[in-house]
């Protein structure tokens, strides 16, 4: 059987507006798990609760999403991205020759999205939602902000200048040797340490902030984070 051009265009048209329709779909579907997580978080998330709330049967919902855990995983892999992408941004405006500046306008971003977006955050570093695993391709997406800040401390030392390393215990200036090779990074375990122990930080000060933990100890949050960064700053660069 012959298909002419004008078939070929209208099948071209139905698949132009079927890929429309699904990623309509998609995008309300995420949008009532967003709202979600902000209601009930992310342990309660439901896909039939977001069947609902579009006014679709639950068997309709799964074609898009087959699995809570599929829908969860959407969900922290969009918000590591859009996280990244934010920190990217920012320190990507910056100097290149300015390393330290790169790694406060990288935090700084971080910690701008992380307010800005409160639930989504506790997603990415809350308690873990009991039951899920997220997959490896997480993996990349989630260590995109480490690597801006650990980008700037290489660079820095590629420039010549002096870093503190942190000590380390016996056994781990190994691995650190490997994890530097891995990133394709020049500094030594000992500072690759500090940076990661930097990195780590950044989320516990910032889970205490969103999370109410400084509730009548610090009323200047600002000037308290970049008190926070001039700390961190200091461990590293000396």
């Amino acid at each position: 059987m012959t298909t002419n051009a004008g078939d070929d265009g209208r099948s071209r048209t139905v698949g132009g507006v079927r890929e429309r329709a699904r990623t309509e779909i998609v995008e309300r579907a995420l949008a009532s798990a967003h709202r979600q997580l902000a209601e009930v978080g992310a342990a309660a998330l439901s896909v039939r609760a977001v069947a609902r709330d579009l006014g679709m049967a639950s068997s309709a919902i799964y074609r898009y999403f087959p699995s809570r855990d599929a829908l969860l995983t959407r969900l922290i892999t969009d918000a590591y991205v859009d996280l990244a992408e934010a920190a990217r941004r920012a320190e990507q405006a910056v100097d290149r020759a300015d390393h330290q500046e790169r790694f406060r306008a990288t935090a700084r971003a971080t910690r701008r999205w992380a307010i800005a977006d409160p639930h989504r955050y506790a997603l990415l570093y809350g308690s873990p939602v009991p039951g899920y695993a997220a997959p490896v391709d997480t993996v990349e997406p989630a260590i995109a902000v480490g690597l801006l800040l650990l980008g700037a401390v290489d660079d820095a030392a590629a420039s010549g200048a002096t870093l503190r390393a942190m000590p380390v215990r016996a056994g781990l200036a190994d691995e650190f040797t490997q994890l530097a090779q891995g990133l394709g990074a020049s500094i030594a375990p000992g500072v690759l340490a500090a940076g990661i122990t930097a990195w780590t930080a950044l989320y516990g000060h910032l889970s205490f902030e969103l999370f109410g933990h400084l509730t009548n100890v610090v009323t200047d949050r600002d000037a308290w984070f970049e008190s926070f960064l001039d700390e961190q700053i200091g461990r590293i660069w000396g």
